[in-house]
């Protein structure tokens, strides 16, 4: 069999490209897409497509609407008597707009989906010849003008059922105009659906024509804004941009949702609004983009096929995403970043000597949306005080519960709490407990996508952000098919006290070499074994880091206590890592001293006011401040209030109250967005403004 000639023009049309330009992956598709989309099916494709019991079709009616449809016959459906051309014997579903279309010329596009396995397979074809053998049948023979696979992403596996066709009932067509109830219903719990597009713009390149591709989600990832239209997310996918380069040309889409239990189909023609920025995209989870289906017309096909399909398991890739309602959840939390929710602890784990986690749940049941390396704040009742204290995420953004890991705190350990908080945790919350919650946030996070590998540096305790982001780049691996370089390094004083040890390398097992992790203690036992229960003995050093890291150049996040935290800074400023490279968790007193921390003249930032009048609003008490008595968190407590605080450093806001009136001044950088009429406490003193005499300032206290 001699080699069919290569694609020599790009296997993409001007829409394809157009999409593939705004989503920053122009180049890398051009050159995969010649390597991948082929003018004839390579062996193991025309193998796939003959074992098939039914396939998606494609195509436009003689009026320009796309319609997307299913062919099934009997064993013999497909076959294939070389790699350009495929034979095949179908009986298109009573009804369909498909039985009407196909004649010679016409092109199609052709889904082949194996539901048990999740393997796909699609090309695009134009119709050779069309031969009737029966009232029911008819013989196709197509010339194939592309071929690619697909990835199994979003396939949830069923396994088919034929139904005796002596007790099956007789098909029937309704016309419909608008989605009816039944209809409805269908698309909400769908967690399957097929779309056609088509692109005629007469070049004759093979990368035009028709197409149908799947789309899968969880139950409620379809909105049913009305009975005319629907919202679509539209998750990462193989970058191709088959679907949405036919919209941007030819802006209609058909889509095809089957009742997989009764048999029934519900095929619609409409047109498409592509929605490339949207609040709505942010809140739902795992969404690219959003697209807009309007319904111009369609046909319910009851009765009209002649197997079941009985549900299998979700995708992991569908498990990954989010539906609308979680969506509407989201996004009425993110107008309450700073409001108190009630958590439900689920479960509490010891991690090791000293660290114990505890696994939450909003009362709503939904797990708020944050990046890895975030911390969320805290509050409770302690010895009739009531506390607040923030703590780092442990778990993943996608993982169902949230995960704090708390150290038990001595009071020589902390200038602030003493202790109180962690030990209460530890002793005294039980599952079932329900504790007050603020949203995660904070400055210091991952990002996965990253093509620069990056090195972790954790000391004790400060492993609990490392972990959250470590579980988050095999996630995102999975999810997007790319797996960032990640290195960490920890350190603990012995092996009881080293909290996640075994979580890490099964992480580290199960992302094939892109993730790796090294553990240094303090004090060895005799019964530990090197490189298999530990990596190294003392503090991390640059000969280790050398040892085990190639040449690059990487990105460096380091968490740990204070001392850990500078000495690390030091170490890697000393063997020329840039400071823009170092990426840390700073509260309080665990900031860095940077190389570059200069001093820079800001115009526009007020002179700190030597002394003020505070107003607390709420109570009417008015105090004399001077520039020794400290910030305004320090000053509301040396006079007998009691603000909520956290961090101490700005970080968390629990400490944000109103502004009412005049200004502060900020000694310490936050990266909190704050509103004009806002102010936080702890790294907030009074400003003075103009020659004005003693500023006066009215706080929301």
């Amino acid at each position: 069999m001699s080699e069919t000639k290569e694609l020599k023009a790009s296997p993409f049309h001007k829409g394809e490209i157009a999409v593939q330009n705004r989503m920053g992956v122009r180049d890398r598709m051009e050159k995969f897409g010649r390597q991948v989309i082929r003018d004839h099916m390579p062996e193991q494709h025309r193998d796939f497509f003959q074992q098939l019991p039914f396939v998606f079709v494609g195509h436009s009616d003689t009026s320009g609407w796309p319609w997307a449809s299913i062919l099934f016959g009997d064993a013999n459906l497909i076959h294939s008597p070389d790699p350009k051309t495929l034979d095949i014997e179908a009986m298109p579903v009573v009804g369909d707009p498909l039985s009407k279309s196909l004649q010679q010329g016409v092109q199609l596009g052709l889904l082949g989906l194996d539901l048990p396995t999740r393997r796909r397979n699609r090309l695009s074809a134009h119709v050779l010849s069309c031969k009737s053998l029966s009232p029911e049948t008819t013989k196709l023979r197509l010339r194939v003008d592309q071929s690619f696979g697909n990835c199994p992403q979003y396939i949830q596996t069923r396994d088919m059922q034929k139904v005796d066709p002596i007790s099956s009932e007789t098909p029937t067509v309704q016309e419909l105009s608008e989605f009816d109830d039944e209809a409805m219903e269908l698309i909400r719990n769908s967690d399957t659906f097929l779309v056609a597009s088509s692109v005629a713009g007469g070049s004759g390149e093979a990368s035009e024509g028709a197409d149908v591709s799947h789309r899968g989600g969880r139950p409620g990832f379809i909105r049913v804004d009305n009975t005319k239209t629907l919202t679509i997310p539209d998750f990462i996918g193989n970058n191709h941009f088959n679907t949405f380069g036919n919209f941007v040309e030819n802006p209609r889409a058909g889509l095809l949702f089957i009742d997989f239990e009764r048999g029934h189909i519900l095929t619609v023609t409409g047109t498409v609004e592509m929605i490339w920025d949207s609040p709505e995209i942010e809140h739902f989870e795992g969404a690219q983009r959003l697209w807009k289906f309007h319904l111009d017309h369609g046909r319910w096909l009851k009765h009209g096929l002649p197997f079941r399909l009985k549900f299998g398991d979700f995708s992991q890739n569908t498990l990954l995403t989010g539906t609308w309602s979680e969506a509407e959840l989201r996004m009425d939390a993110s107008q309450q970043l700073d409001a108190w929710s009630d958590y439900v602890v689920r479960q509490a784990v010891d991690e090791s000597s000293v660290i114990k986690s505890f696994y939450l749940s909003a009362k709503d049941g939904l797990t708020p949306k944050f990046k890895p390396g975030q911390f969320l704040t805290i509050k409770m009742l302690v010895a009739g005080k009531q506390l607040i204290r923030t703590y780092t995420v442990s778990s993943a953004p996608a993982d169902p519960l949230i995960r704090i890991s708390i150290k038990r705190e001595t009071a020589s350990e902390l200038k602030f709490s003493g202790g109180e908080f962690s030990n209460f945790m530890h002793d005294h919350i039980n599952i079932g407990d329900v504790v007050e919650v603020k949203q995660p946030r904070g400055p210091f996070f991952f990002d996965a996508s990253e093509e620069r590998p990056a090195v972790l540096l954790a000391a004790g305790v400060g492993i609990t952000p490392m972990v959250s982001m470590l579980r988050h780049v095999l996630i995102e691996g999975v999810r997007t098919r790319h797996m960032r370089q990640t290195v960490l390094v920890s350190s603990a004083k012995t092996s009881e006290q080293r909290p996640f040890f075994d979580e890490l390398n099964a992480i580290s097992a199960q992302s094939n070499g892109f993730i790796r992790h090294y553990s240094l203690l303090s004090e060895v036992d005799n019964n530990l074994e090197q490189d298999v229960d530990y990596h190294g003995t003392g503090r991390i050093s640059a000969p280790f880091l050398q040892s085990i890291l190639p040449l690059d150049d990487y990105d460096f996040y380091l968490c740990g206590p204070s001392g850990f935290m500078q000495s690390m800074y030091d170490m890697l400023n000393k063997i020329g890592v840039s400071d823009s490279r170092v990426f840390a968790e700073e509260f309080g007193p665990a900031a860095l001293q940077r190389s570059t921390n200069v001093a820079v003249e800001n115009p526009d930032v007020l002179p700190e006011a030597k002394e003020a009048i505070i107003r607390f609003s709420d109570s009417g008490v008015e105090q004399a401040w001077v520039s020794g008595d400290g910030n305004l968190l320090e000053f509301a407590e040396a006079h007998g209030f009691s603000p909520e605080y956290g961090c101490r450093s700005g970080q968390c806001g629990a400490c944000k109250v109103k502004l009412i009136a005049g200004a502060v001044v900020y000694k310490a950088a936050s990266a909190l967005a704050l509103e004009d009429d806002e102010v936080l406490l702890c790294c907030a003193s009074p400003a003075q403004q103009d020659d004005e005499g003693v500023p006066t300032l009215t706080l929301g206290l």
